[in-house]
C-alpha cells in the first residue's frame, strides 16, 4: 500500500529503490508468513497508481524501449509473487524460441532452439515498465507492505550495538530498522553512504536502445550480430511479429554518430550492421543512449545492510543477463531473510547476511568475467585471431552437450539458484 506522510515510521526491514528488483524483494518478503513490516522507499514522485495510470494511458503502438530478456527463473519468481499472470494478461511479453548469433567479422555462427531442449521457450523479451507494472499491482494485497514515494536516503548511519540503521531520510523523518537494503541502482546512494566500495571501469561502449519495425517478421528469434564496434542484438517485441527491440553497444565515437543520424540514415545503417537478417527497417522510434559501466561491490553485506541487484553489480548487456542476476540475488537474499525471522535470529547480524553473499557474490563475479571475457574476444582482432574465433563458435554449434549445459545455465534451469526458484522434479 502507499503510505501517507506520518512524524512516525516503523518496519522491521527497509528497502531503498522500488525498481524491479526491490520491488521483487519486498513482495516476497510480503509473501511470508511472519507478518514483518517492510518500508519500500523510492525517490522518484506520485505512488502506483498515477504510475499504472501513466502506462494503461500509453497507446498500445508505443513501446518501452529499455526492455529485458527474462530467463525461466526470473519468470518462476514473478509467477510465485502474482506478476507474471498481470503481465501476460494485462500487458505483454514475447517468448522466444530461438537465438541466432553470429561473428560479422567471420563466418563463425552459434543457434540456441528451444525445440533442442524439448522447452517451450528460452526465455521471454518484456519491456522494464511491463515489468514494474506488473509488481507495482500486487502491493495493494499486502498491509504489512509501506510504499512511501518522493523521498530519498539523504543519511546512514553505522550499525548501533543491536546492528539496527538509522535512516535520515529527504523529507526530514527517520526510520531506525534491523536491515536496510540497498536496491538503489548502479549510482546506489545506500552503498555510497555505507562507505562499501566498488570495483569498477568503464567499458569503452554505450548501448543504443530504440525500438523498430522490419520488413520481415522477427520470427520469435533474438538476433545478435558482433559488429567491428559491438554487438547489436535484434529483441522480438509482443504484439506486433514486425516489432523488435535493439540494443547496439558500440563505442561512444561511433553512438554518437548513429545518434546524430537522420532517421532514414539510421535505418540504413542499421540494416547493413544486421546483414538485413530481417530485411529492411521501416521505422525506428526515438533513441537514447546508456552508458555503459561495469560495477562491482567489495562485498554485498554488512552488520544491519544488504545490497542487491544493480547497486551490488552492473555487467555489459551483451547476454541480457542483468535484472537476472538481480532478481536472484533477490531470491536468494528473501530465503536467508526468511529462514532467519523463523529460527529467531537476528537478521541485522553479519553472519546470518553473510549467507546471502555466499550464494550469490561468487556467482555474480563468474558472469561478470564471462561478460567480460566475450567482449574482449570479439573486439578488434588480428585475422588469425578471427579465424580461431569463428572455428571456435562453429565448433560449439556442433557441440550439443557443451551448448545445452551453457544454454540451460542461461535460462535458469541448471546450476546454483536459490531454494525458491529450483525447478521442482516430477
Amino acid at each position: 500500500m502507499n503510505e501517507q506522510h506520518s512524524d512516525q515510521i516503523t518496519a522491521d526491514l527497509a528497502i531503498v529503490g522500488a525498481g524491479m528488483v526491490g520491488l521483487a524483494l519486498a513482495l516476497a518478503l510480503a509473501l511470508a508468513p511472519s507478518g514483518r513490516r517492510i518500508c519500500l522507499l523510492e525517490q522518484r514522485p506520485g505512488d502506483s497508481e498515477t504510475w499504472l495510470e501513466q502506462l494503461a494511458e500509453q497507446p498500445s503502438q508505443h513501446y518501452d524501449p529499455r526492455v529485458s530478456a527474462l530467463n525461466l527463473a526470473s519468470v518462476r519468481l514473478l509467477e510465485q509473487l502474482g506478476a507474471w499472470a498481470s503481465i501476460q494478461n494485462q500487458y505483454r511479453a514475447c517468448a522466444y524460441r530461438d537465438m541466432k548469433v553470429w561473428d560479422g567479422e567471420g563466418s563463425g555462427r552459434i543457434h540456441f532452439s528451444a525445440d533442442a531442449l524439448h522447452e517451450e521457450c528460452l526465455g521471454y523479451i518484456v519491456e522494464n515498465s511491463v515489468i514494474q507494472a506488473g509488481l507495482l499491482q500486487q502491493l495493494t494485497r499486502y498491509d504489512n507492505l509501506q510504499l512511501l514515494t518522493g523521498i530519498g536516503l539523504k543519511q546512514l548511519s553505522a550499525p548501533h550495538e543491536d546492528g539496527s540503521r538509522l535512516l535520515e531520510l529527504s523529507d526530514g523523518r527517520r526510520l531506525s530498522v534491523p536491515l536496510v537494503v540497498g536496491a538503489d541502482g548502479a549510482l546506489s546512494r545506500t552503498r555510497q553512504l555505507s562507505g562499501v566500495g566498488a570495483t569498477e571501469w568503464d567499458y569503452g561502449h554505450h548501448a543504443l536502445v530504440t525500438t523498430i519495425t522490419t520488413e520481415r517478421e522477427h520470427g520469435e528469434t533474438c538476433w545478435q550480430r558482433f559488429t567491428e564496434d559491438g554487438p547489436l542484438a535484434f529483441l522480438p517485441l509482443a504484439g506486433d511479429r514486425h516489432k523488435s527491440s535493439i540494443v547496439w553497444s558500440t563505442s561512444p565515437e561511433h553512438a554518437r554518430e548513429l545518434m546524430a543520424l537522420s532517421d532514414d540514415a539510421f535505418r540504413q545503417a542499421l540494416v547493413r550492421a544486421s546483414d538485413e537478417c530481417l530485411g529492411g527497417v521501416l521505422e525506428s522510434a526515438e533513441r537514447k543512449l546508456i552508458p555503459l559501466r561495469q560495477r562491482h561491490a567489495h562485498h554485498y553485506v554488512e552488520t544491519g545492510l544488504a545490497l542487491v541487484g544493480d547497486a551490488a553489480h552492473t555487467i555489459h548487456p551483451l547476454a541480457g543477463q542483468g535484472v537476472n542476476l538481480g532478481f536472484m540475488d533477490a531470491a536468494a537474499l528473501a530465503d536467508v531473510i526468511e529462514a532467519a525471522w523463523a529460527r529467531g535470529e537476528a537478521i541485522a547480524e553479519e553472519r546470518v547476511l553473510r549467507r546471502y553473499q555466499r550464494q550469490r557474490r561468487s556467482a555474480n563475479l563468474c558472469m561478470s568475467a564471462a561478460m567480460e571475457s566475450f567482449r574482449r574476444l570479439f573486439a578488434p582482432q588480428p585475422a588469425p585471431v578471427r579465424l580461431l574465433r569463428s572455428c571456435g563458435m562453429n565448433l560449439m554449434d556442433r557441440l550439443e552437450p557443451v551448448k545445452q549445459h551453457l544454454v540451460l545455465q542461461a535460462m535458469g534451469l541448471s546450476g546454483e539458484l536459490p531454494q525458491r526458484l529450483q525447478r521442482q522434479v516430477t
